[in-house]
């Protein structure tokens, strides 16, 4: 019974696949291309299982000083974290710094 509950009330919470969303086939694949692969969860989250070859900086240290680590603006970068929500307002952040080719894991490591 609560599984059930939980299902539902995780696919009525969950958001459509948008442009910039990807899944992980995508993601593998634009990582052997030469993208950025950023977890942005916390450091904690990230130690315990983290997607090999990501960098780590948790969606709340996005911010300008982001440049020094990622000074290619025109870098392809995926963001992802755990179930979407994170990764999807790192993904805005890092448009309004600028960055052109970023991707959101969808559904995050929850659906994989």
């Amino acid at each position: 019974m609560l599984e059930e509950i939980t299902y539902k009330l995780k696919k009525r919470l969950f958001r459509y696949m948008e442009d910039y969303d990807i899944t992980l086939e995508d993601l593998k694949t634009k990582q052997l291309e030469g993208a950025e692969i950023v977890d942005v969860r916390s450091i904690r989250e990230h130690k315990e299982n983290p997607i090999k070859g990501s960098i780590n900086i948790p969606e709340y240290e996005i911010n300008e000083s982001f440049t020094n680590i990622v000074p290619n603006k025109e870098q392809v970068i995926v963001v992802y974290c755990s179930s979407g929500f994170r990764s999807t307002k790192a993904y805005k952040k890092l448009k309004q710094l600028g960055y052109s080719n970023v991707y959101n894991l969808y559904g995050g490591l929850e659906n994989y």
